[in-house]
């Protein structure tokens, strides 16, 4: 075990055990809100894997772990916008702390592979995800007032 499968495990460990735990228990805000952090820690232990194992078709799923998770978020908002709307989530402090891992993980990455298609890969994975939870969480915590006025 290398340093980079150790890191793995701790992110997947604390944030994917977490998210597991608020998915299956408590009100159907953070249950929402824990499917879509999970994404965020998912996807930097899959770029956290494909260094410590070596593959870097790992880095693939987590672009399309990075792509398809918060759109899966929008869809749930979207369906579920009559309940989320009596008591909307607010969970932006974990949102950050997601995002800020996501940023740590995809950076100490990009120092390892160095500059390379690989690094730009990396990089877009990087964009991806934060932008997208950060899109997501403002979409299940009210949407955008200023899109619904027209």
């Amino acid at each position: 075990m290398n340093g980079w499968i150790l890191a793995a495990t701790v992110t997947l460990g604390g944030g994917v055990g977490a998210t597991v735990w608020g998915v299956a228990t408590g009100p159907l805000g953070r249950r929402v809100v824990a499917q879509n952090l999970c994404t965020a820690f998912a996807c930097p232990a899959l770029l956290l894997l494909s260094q410590g194992y070596d593959r870097p078709s790992y880095v693939d799923l987590a672009l399309v772990l990075a792509l398809l998770g918060p759109v899966g978020t929008l869809v749930f908002a979207r369906l579920l916008a009559d309940e989320l709307a009596e008591d909307p989530p607010s969970a932006w402090g974990l949102t950050y702390a997601a995002a800020a891992v996501g940023a740590v993980v995809v950076l100490a990455v990009c120092v390892t592979v160095g500059p390379s298609r690989a690094m730009a890969k990396l990089l877009v994975v990087g964009v991806l995800l934060i932008g997208g939870n950060l899109v997501a969480s403002r979409a299940l915590s009210g949407g955008f007032p200023e899109l619904r006025r027209g």
